[in-house]
């Protein structure tokens, strides 16, 4: 491994929380989204059948034993073995490279964020998969792509995700708010009357992930992005040293200085955030849809919505976040393997993790169910974040990239930097790390 690696998986997000985040069967639907379905078959050989193990970020939500049951109850001779890493992304990748340079046969069926598999890929971790054995046309676009390199199939989504904006309406409402903030200007405002009612003097207005890990790399981006800047353009070159990104990084800064975001914030991952609010200590958080199960069980039950992140001047852009399937190229009893992420990823699998952990599906059909949208009423707002995302840049030096924007990030959030100089260092490291 490179040094330079070394240093970034020692450095996301999301959605480690359930346990196949950071963030997917059925070959009826046809190959949809996929390309060279056979010849990619060719590439790999899927033999062997028995015991196998599925690795995933620790589970939150108690929800893939479940569905890991169900595989075993069928499969007495083929059982799945949950392998749980840690729960953030940063982690995860770090174990599951040390696996793959020694070439260990402890991890099959792999939980990666939808950033990595570039990196993995190109590095012959995983094995190029049989697009027609997915039902890839069901599945949402943007979320396909994710699971690709150089035209074929790496990677199978399991979920998708948008990052959301939660906010108390009950505190909204008696403060006389009567719509969730669309832009940042107006998010302050709403807060400055919240915390004018007694019930609300000692709350924080907003949050997301600030600590020096991949949840920084999604805020960040979503900042930018927000602000009507980017990270790499369209050919994949650097261009972030620009007014607009300034602008979105600027928006953090200030919030850190003049208390829109406490202070505490600098070091939440996703969990952090998620509990400051369900205590009741934060009126606005920037999260992932797995939130909502949870807080619909704590002290903020029926006191909270969901809305789009708001942006500079309207409506904000999200990072899209997600977690895939991967098939160790290093695993036995890969027969097995293709069929269990079959199973995993299949709708009937996606509903299961919808209706009991609100995690996002990659099935396009699910966000037009009249009756789900009932039971979870922010999935139009959340198929519209997924589907005009932006995603983070599709490198296979993804963990340098990410390593150097939390480092100069982190810097200028916690004065180290201005945000000007902050962003012409990382410019700098972006030419020299996407020149490699």
């Amino acid at each position: 491994m490179k040094t330079s690696t070394a240093r970034a998986i020692q450095c996301s997000a999301a959605l480690a929380a359930a346990g196949l985040l950071l963030t997917a069967c059925g070959s009826s639907g046809g190959s949809g989204g996929g390309s060279g379905g056979s010849a990619q078959a060719a590439t790999a050989t899927f033999k062997g059948r028995g015991p196998i193990t599925y690795v995933a970020g620790k589970d939150t939500t108690g929800t893939v034993q479940t569905i890991i049951n169900r595989w075993n109850k069928a499969h007495p001779k083929e059982k799945v073995t949950f392998i749980q890493l840690p729960t953030d992304a940063d982690s995860q990748r770090q174990q599951m490279i040390q696996n793959a340079e020694t070439k260990s046969d402890a991890y099959t069926v792999l939980a990666t964020d939808v950033v990595w598999t570039s990196e993995f890929a190109a590095h012959q971790w995983i094995e190029p998969l049989p697009a027609d054995r997915f039902p890839l046309g069901r599945m949402l676009k943007p979320v396909v792509e994710t699971g690709q390199y150089r035209g074929k199939l790496y990677a199978v989504p399991a979920s998708s995700n948008g990052g959301l904006l939660f906010y108390r309406t009950d505190l909204l409402k008696k403060a006389g708010i009567t719509e969730p903030p669309t832009t940042w200007g107006q998010m302050t405002a709403d807060c400055a009357k919240v915390t004018k009612l007694p019930e609300a003097k000692a709350m924080s207005c907003y949050a997301g992930q600030f600590q020096k890990y991949e949840g920084l790399t999604v805020n960040f981006a979503e900042a930018v992005n927000s602000a009507g800047g980017r990270i790499v353009d369209a050919d994949g070159k650097p261009d972030v040293d620009t007014p607009q990104a300034k602008k979105g990084l600027d928006f953090l800064v200030k919030s850190f200085k003049d208390g829109t975001i406490p202070k505490e914030a600098i070091t939440y991952q996703e969990e952090d955030g998620r509990q400051a609010f369900q205590s009741g200590k934060l009126v606005f958080l920037n999260n992932w849809p797995y939130v909502y199960s949870l807080a619909q069980k704590s002290a903020v039950k029926g006191k909270f919505a969901v809305a789009p992140l708001p942006g500079l001047n309207g409506p904000g852009a999200s990072s899209l976040g997600g977690s895939n399937l991967a098939l160790s190229s290093f695993a036995k009893n890969k027969a097995t393997a293709l069929d269990f992420m079959k199973f995993f990823t299949s709708e009937e699998s996606s509903t299961y993790f919808l209706k009991h952990a609100s995690l996002a599906s990659p099935y396009a059909d699910l966000y037009d169910n009249a009756a789900l949208d009932k039971q979870f009423p922010y999935l139009p707002d959340l198929k519209r974040s997924i589907t005009k995302a932006v995603p983070r840049p599709r490198v296979v030096q993804y963990g340098d990239v990410t390593a150097a924007v939390q480092s100069e990030v982190y810097a200028a959030l916690t004065g180290k930097k201005s945000s000007g100089q902050a962003l012409k260092d990382l410019q700098a490291d972006l030419q020299k790390l996407t020149a490699q």
